[in-house]
């Protein structure tokens, strides 16, 4: 299993010619988690040929990525046109598990609704609220937000495509109306997202097994079965110890224009989708420990040492400002070439 980490790495442009704007980076990955803002912005511009986070900022301002819950129930960065058509296919599901949440809440259709409406009325005509400004607008009409209730609404208004979260201000995303803000949406047929999708992941995220697509979509076993169908003439396959993975035919020609530094040490923020994206992360981290990356696994992912393909360990800031300094954490110890690169990457990091 020793190539699929660098091949992964190329796959993901983490390696290789960085794509050429932060745009073209979040529409090749498709869906970039994003829950820890800060470090989707870093997880882009690292595959991006400028290698700013402030030009994944500016591709955020003017409307070409978007950020929202398009998959699995968690936030990610999608290219603004994908949007309507990914929530068609992913939400439905997730929608119809919150209902009994939402009863706990409070949250019956009626309410649900007349926060939809306040929302619309408060965002109509290109207007952008903060998160806290859009629940003193809900507040004040007796839509009540305390508790959960406020993260909720944003989140079901989200999922059934009223909103979205657009411009940054003061490094805060702004919410905005998903059909305002959103100029030229993509609708294609559902058999025909439903082979995009697929072939989307693989090409960016293979070698991949289409279990780790199915967990990455949470889609149905159907709908796996259908996009699959339309992708696969257009992935290669490749058997490793009994597994069946999928990839892009170009990923192995990127990994060998640029193997010396597949080989070298690359430093990820938390949430990346070389980690996040797969169901199965054994190829590139041993699983003994999966633990160090998400202590307790209580869902927050640290960020990480990658070397050869492999994490190797984690790494975290101490200090602040000019005194802010890094610490890397081996799972081992660190070769001498190892420990050597670290600080000399992170002086390149976005």
């Amino acid at each position: 299993m020793s190539e699929i980490g660098p091949l992964r790495l190329a796959a993901q442009h983490l390696v290789g010619p960085g794509l050429p704007t932060a745009t073209e980076a979040v529409r090749w990955l498709t869906a970039v988690q994003a829950q820890d803002f800060p470090g989707a912005l870093t997880s882009v511009a690292l595959r991006t040929a400028g290698g700013s986070r402030q030009l994944v900022e500016a591709a955020l301002d003017r409307g070409e990525i978007v950020r929202s819950w398009p998959m699995r129930g968690t936030l990610h960065l999608v290219a603004a046109e994908d949007l309507p058509w990914i929530l068609a296919l992913t939400t439905p599901r997730m929608v119809a598990r919150a209902v009994g949440r939402q009863a706990q809440l409070g949250l019956d259709p009626a309410t649900l609704e007349r926060a939809r409406e306040l929302a619309v009325g408060a965002l109509a005509g290109g207007r952008r609220l903060g998160r806290d400004e859009l629940l003193g607008e809900w507040n004040a009409a007796g839509v009540v937000t305390g508790g959960q209730r406020g993260y909720h609404l944003i989140w079901y208004l989200a999922q059934t495509g009223t909103l979205c979260f657009g411009p940054v201000r003061d490094r805060e995303q702004l919410i905005v109306l998903t059909d305002e803000w959103i100029t030229r949406p993509r609708r294609p047929e559902r058999e025909e997202a439903l082979g995009e999708l697929t072939l989307r992941y693989f090409r960016s995220h293979g070698p991949a097994t289409v279990k780790d697509f199915t967990r990455w979509t949470n889609l149905v076993a159907a709908d796996v079965r259908a996009g699959l169908a339309l992708a696969r003439p257009a992935l290669d396959r490749i058997e490793v110890d009994g597994l069946e993975y999928l990839m892009d035919p170009g990923t192995p020609e990127r990994l060998d224009a640029d193997r010396a530094r597949a080989a070298g040490v690359v430093l990820l923020p938390g949430f990346d989708e070389f980690i996040l994206g797969y169901r199965d992360r054994g190829a590139v981290l041993a699983a003994e420990f999966a633990d160090r990356i998400v202590p307790g696994n209580n869902g927050v992912f640290r960020p990480t040492v990658v070397g050869a393909g492999r994490v190797l360990g984690t790494w975290a800031y101490t200090g602040r400002g000019a005194k802010r300094t890094i610490t890397a954490t081996p799972f081992g110890e660190f070769t001498p070439e190892v420990a050597e690169a670290i600080p000399r990457v992170h002086a390149t990091l976005p």
